[in-house]
């Protein structure tokens, strides 16, 4: 377990620009949630949120701070620092009238009652930025850190927020959690119904935005919460998209969260025909490929369409004559893009190599000699 100095010279080596919030700051403040947890964990630096009892925007004035971003029903602040982004939040009380609804919200507590309405132990941490950098821990959540368990803090903590059920994966998969006994019964009755779908889409990119995506995702299938693709192949589909998306060229291709969302719950697009072809001409190729949605050519490629990696290069190819050299040769109206096309395809397949070998093919192909 690390001690108070440990935690405060981790602190300091993350984080030197904290040193100046503090001085400058009116009113006792906070680093909190993720920040402490990944510091625990000795993971280093996390986004910086911090929670003042006070004003936020008396220590962003202090700081001489740019906002950014303004939630007032909230008590939020997006600011940048320096070069820093900096979120900063009054404490906090909320209440939830009913389930999956928006919290009311207090403003002007204290940071353990702040505290008390987050999801889980090991986000329920805060550091404060005086001299006296001891951990606030009030539901253990360092030992729990230590034991590799995800415990809620409460029982209605899944039917005031049902997005954390999501986030329990995210958490499970990304630092090895299980979650505690208790916890998980109280999980399985979670009712994502509750939330709009715009919610529950935003917090599932999130979650598929995750390096281990399709681990949290199985998760969320195994306990019943989302629906895999019909097809009995959706993870392991999601998987090598995963591993296709990692770096360029198919990183550029598309939105990867987008993409492992599609392959692991749907709708997938049709991609069977682009798996299934073997195009001997780069431009058949091209003809098959030509207007099809990103995600569908990655999940194709990832599904096997190999020869779509030559596709990335032959797609690039370009004529060197116009449509202004059809035009000064006698081309007009839909001709023009015919004889250019024609061009392009001889030029694909090897068989227009120079410019003169361009203009032939697209005058052959309008009817007209060279």
């Amino acid at each position: 377990m690390m001690s108070g100095e440990e935690l405060a010279e981790a602190l300091d080596a993350a984080y030197p620009e904290l040193a100046d919030v503090a001085a400058a700051a009116p009113d006792p403040v906070y680093l909190v949630g993720g920040a402490v947890r990944d510091l625990l964990l000795g993971r280093g630096r996390a986004d910086i949120d911090l929670v003042v009892e006070g004003d936020p925007a008396a220590l962003a004035a202090a700081l001489g701070a740019e906002v950014v971003e303004s939630h007032s029903r909230f008590g939020t602040l997006k600011v940048l620092f320096g070069e820093e982004e900096l979120d900063l939040a009054t404490a906090r009380r909320e209440r939830y009238r009913r389930p999956g609804a928006l919290p009311e919200v207090e403003l002007g507590a204290p940071i353990r009652v702040d505290l008390a309405r987050r999801d889980f132990t090991v986000n329920a941490m805060a550091v404060p930025l005086g001299e006296t950098r001891l951990l606030i821990d009030p539901y253990d959540g360092q030992a729990d850190l230590e034991a590799g368990v995800l415990r809620a803090i409460h029982s209605d903590s899944f039917v005031d927020d049902p997005t954390r059920a999501i986030r329990a994966a995210r958490y499970a998969a990304r630092f090895g959690l299980a979650l505690e006994p208790e916890t998980r019964d109280w999980l399985l009755a979670t009712d994502l119904g509750t939330i709009t779908p715009e919610r529950r889409w935003s917090e599932l990119r999130k979650l598929a935005a995750e390096e281990n995506a399709t681990r949290a995702l199985e998760l969320l299938a195994g306990w019943g919460l989302v629906e895999p693709r019909p097809g009995g192949e959706s993870f392991a589909l999601a998987r090598d998209v995963n591993r296709l998306m990692v770096v360029p060229p198919w990183s550029e291709e598309a939105d990867r969260a987008e993409a492992i969302l599609a392959a692991a719950l749907g709708p997938a697009p049709d991609y069977d025909d682009l798996v299934n072809a073997n195009p001997s001409l780069p431009s058949e190729g091209v003809r098959a490929a030509r207007g099809r949605d990103p995600i569908e050519l990655v999940l194709a490629r990832a599904a096997g369409a190999t020869w779509l990696d030559d596709w990335l290069a032959w797609r690039e190819v370009t004529l060197n004559i116009t449509g202004a050299d059809l035009t000064a040769a006698g081309l007009s109206g839909p001709a023009v893009g015919q004889a250019l096309s024609a061009a392009r395809t001889a030029k694909l397949d090897g068989n227009a190599p120079t410019r003169a070998d361009e203009l032939r093919v697209a005058l052959a192909a309008a009817g007209t000699n060279p």
